[in-house]
């Protein structure tokens, strides 16, 4: 008797039908992208599934990328911008479509990922001497534009002389402007001093 009630409860349980958990007061609803949904409540973004379930929570630290559908974070390659600041510097990284940080913010600017790739203000640091009456390094800071893959890894570096930059908040009140853009998957356009363009190819091999 105990097992046919068992029996029965299991049955019921589990034709009974299943609701998602109500999300209420959303200030904002983006497209869906790769079957994740931004939403926006109290100027906090997170993501839900096609499902209706609430994959990412609410956070602040999620990056919104242009659209010709609005301005939301989004994914691409299984990948979302976030960014974190620094002493008062931001940088920028990336996470999977668990929340989990995949690529730390470490980068001064980046863009959305796009068939696996995306261009990040990658930066340096160069020891070039040392103040023996303060004992400390002489350093100088460069960043380079370089297109990665979803894991960090690098692929091209687009300007590989780099640009020297001073890691001073009041210097780096916004992230630096990208000064490139992808044009296919191979070609890429590069901005010049005198605001020309140069297109250039890029071969698809990443470096350790």
């Amino acid at each position: 008797m105990k097992n046919t009630v068992i029996l029965l409860l299991t049955t019921i349980l589990s034709t009974a039908p299943i609701y998602s958990q109500s999300i209420e007061n959303i200030d904002y609803i983006s497209p869906v992208h790769e079957n994740m949904i931004a939403i926006k409540k109290n100027n906090q973004w997170a993501f839900i599934n096609t499902k209706g379930d609430l994959v990412i929570n609410f956070r602040t630290d999620l990056v919104k990328t242009n659209t010709e559908h609005g301005n939301y974070p989004m994914f691409n390659s299984e990948r979302c911008l976030i960014k974190s600041a620094k002493n008062g510097i931001t940088y920028f990284g990336y996470i999977d479509k668990l929340g989990n940080t995949i690529i730390e913010p470490q980068f001064l600017n980046a863009t959305t990922f796009k068939d696996g790739k995306a261009i990040v203000l990658k930066l340096q640091k160069e020891i070039v001497g040392r103040n023996d009456i303060l004992e400390k390094n002489v350093v100088y800071h460069k960043y380079f534009e370089v297109v990665i893959t979803p894991n960090g890894k690098d692929i091209h570096y687009i300007n590989p002389d780099g640009t020297n930059v001073s890691l001073d908040k009041e210097f780096l009140r916004k992230p630096p402007e990208i000064n490139s853009k992808r044009i296919s998957n191979t070609l890429y356009a590069i901005k010049g001093e005198n605001n020309k363009w140069i297109i250039t190819q890029i071969e698809n091999q990443t470096k350790n």
